[in-house]
């Protein structure tokens, strides 16, 4: 059986994972799309040169009998409302993150899934099916280097737009830190402090960057977050775990080591979606045999919510400048 979906949001993520599900990924094909915008709908599907239909509302392409399955990649504060109509069509839905703006409104999907029964819901988070992270966590359910007790990671971006703003730092950056270093340890957060270094010259007016972001679990793990989004000179993701006998780092991409013009070295990436390009295709690919096989293994609505309340409690840290506690609900046994 050839999965039908359809596709809610043609811009540059939207586009992109039209792109892997007709041309590279298997059992799957796009038959709708829309977009706020009707014309990149239709650039979307004449680029890729899709069989499907453009439709002018999202929620009518939800309706449509032949789409079986939908991508949610429109703008953020609309993927509640699609995801919902999803739900209540009981059609099984991607969203890419953030799955809702709020937690309010994550925790409304959540609900509304438990309502119908089983679950639905694959959040766009792709770190966890990164090569690099699997091999992290390997090691540290192995138990090689000990119990963790400190994590010191990175997230750095050449530049930003003048609309990036320093509240976007959490709910457009860390947000993924705070979903796979949360899946990477098996624990909860409870508390987070956000502090400003030296500002860059770099930054916009409006923006303060670089932010570190100290993070404590459940357990009494300690995690800071460099968020460095002005650094200039490539797109890094860094990730350290110091255990009680050992560390362990996260690899960095493999690239060809150079010697030339009297220098030795290799190149940075700049390209977020570059980096972790083999992640976006491990992910929708889990979606699309998870909706075949009649059960999704992906990040779930839940995660979405833990995600949503850590991002809540960080935003506030930034205009606080204090300590402050994260505090989430019992997660429901609907999410194992």
């Amino acid at each position: 059986m050839t999965l039908q979906i359809g596709v809610v949001g043609c811009g540059a993520i939207g586009q992109d994972h039209i792109r892997r599900l007709t041309c590279t990924l298997s059992g799957a094909r796009v038959v709708a799309v829309n977009d706020i915008d009707p014309q990149q709908a239709q650039h979307a599907v004449t680029a890729y040169g899709l069989n499907a239909e453009v439709y002018v509302d999202g929620h009518a392409l939800i309706d449509a009998p032949d789409v079986q399955a939908v991508l949610v990649t429109s703008w953020g504060p609309t993927h509640e409302e699609f995801v919902l109509k999803s739900i209540a069509r009981g059609k099984p839905v991607f969203c890419e993150k953030p799955l809702a703006v709020t937690a309010e409104g994550c925790m409304r999907i959540i609900e509304a899934e438990q309502a119908h029964g089983r679950r639905l819901v694959q959040v766009g988070f792709m770190r966890p099916y990164d090569a690099g992270y699997r091999a992290l966590k390997a090691v540290i359910d192995s138990g090689t280097i000990g119990v963790p007790l400190m994590l010191h990671c990175a997230h750095r971006n050449p530049s930003v737009g003048e609309r990036y703003t320093t509240d976007m730092a959490i709910t457009d950056t860390l947000i993924h830190e705070l979903d796979v270093l949360r899946w990477m340890l098996g624990e909860d957060y409870v508390s987070a402090q956000v502090v400003y270094p030296k500002r860059s010259r770099s930054a916009s007016p409006h923006l303060a960057d670089p932010q570190i972001v100290l993070l404590e679990t459940t357990s009494g793990v300690r995690i800071d977050v460099e968020i460095f989004v002005n650094c200039q000179y490539g797109y890094d993701i860094q990730c350290e775990v110091v255990g009680e006998s050992g560390i362990a780092k996260l690899p960095d991409p493999p690239t060809v080591s150079l010697k030339h013009a009297a220098r030795n070295g290799s190149a940075i990436m700049t390209d977020w979606k570059e980096r972790f390009i083999a992640s976006y295709d491990v992910e929708l690919q889990a979606f699309i045999d998870g909706v075949r096989n009649g059960a999704l293994t992906g990040p779930s609505s839940w995660d979405g919510y833990a995600a949503a309340v850590a991002a809540d409690a960080c935003v506030l840290a930034q205009k606080s400048g204090k300590v402050e506690q994260i505090t989430l609900p019992a997660q429901p046994a609907f999410y194992p």
